[in-house]
């Protein structure tokens, strides 16, 4: 089961729906065996223990590994835009035409950085919006060598080519980020522990006749913090999102006129 490729309240009705169920069950089952409640306090009480301790360790866990993932995410955000920020600028020390090509290029470039980040990982649009962002890397190196050839001595080139194969790794980490999520198995482990562990829970209270109300709030608090874990590890499509702003602030600096005039000729 791929919980990624469910959409937000689809996923909220899935978890909430499982985990819910589980202590509904749970429930049932211990209102049926309160008869026998006395003898099957203490191991019951004893198991529900131990579950609920599994299931706080599974659920840190997983949400460490999605906390881990989105701040990742955010930080390849940065780098991008700072590097796409460097290289505008040393575009800047280029002779023409080159300067006043690759300057425009960077422009489209960015905003096809931004793009990036409202679509999802897999899907027809983010194949295109990458290969649109490849087409645009190679103008930009092709630009670039020529630039190198028309004046190998100098530094600008080279500073320029340096800086420029950065922002193109940049947008290669934060893509390849996009699809690096918590794995499936991971996620199976935390539902099922969860459900488990509240249906065991249920029924050691419902034995003892009480209890009801907190089972019930309880689970609802799982099922938030499930989605929670998800939807941190789904940051183009959930409610939980990695902003691009960086990206939009560098793209909206490129709006106004180039801070470096064109180089004279030697």
């Amino acid at each position: 089961m791929s919980f990624f490729g469910l959409s937000t309240w689809v996923l909220v009705a899935v978890l909430g729906g499982i985990v819910l169920g589980a202590t509904v069950a749970g429930l049932l089952v211990g209102r049926s065996l309160s008869a026998r409640s006395d003898r099957l306090r203490e191991p019951v009480g004893v198991l529900q223990a131990a579950l609920v301790g599994f299931m706080g360790l599974v659920l840190a866990f997983g949400l460490s590994l999605a906390v881990g993932r989105y701040e990742s995410r955010r930080a390849d955000v940065v780098a991008e835009a700072n590097a796409i920020g460097t290289t505008y600028l040393r575009a800047q020390t280029l002779a023409e035409p080159v300067r006043s090509e690759s300057l425009a290029l960077l422009r489209e470039y960015t905003r096809t950085s931004v793009a990036i980040s409202g679509v999802v990982p897999g899907t027809p649009a983010h194949e295109r919006t990458v290969a649109a962002s490849a087409a645009y890397q190679d103008r930009l190196w092709a630009l670039a060598g020529q630039a190198l050839e028309a004046a190998p001595a100098d530094s600008a080139p080279r500073l320029y080519v340096e800086t420029l194969n950065e922002m193109f790794d940049a947008q290669a980490d934060r893509v390849y980020g996009l699809t690096n999520r918590v794995p499936t198995a991971i996620l199976v482990l935390e539902v099922a522990g969860a459900a488990v562990a509240m249906a065991v829970l249920a029924l050691h209270l419902a034995t003892l006749g009480q209890g009801v109300p907190t089972v019930l709030i309880a689970s609802a608090l799982v099922t938030v913090l499930l989605v929670v874990t998800f939807d941190l590890d789904r940051s183009t499509r959930g409610l939980i999102r990695v902003p691009p702003t960086p990206l939009v602030d560098v793209g909206t600096s490129m709006t106004g006129p180039p801070a470096a005039t064109a180089p004279g000729p030697p």
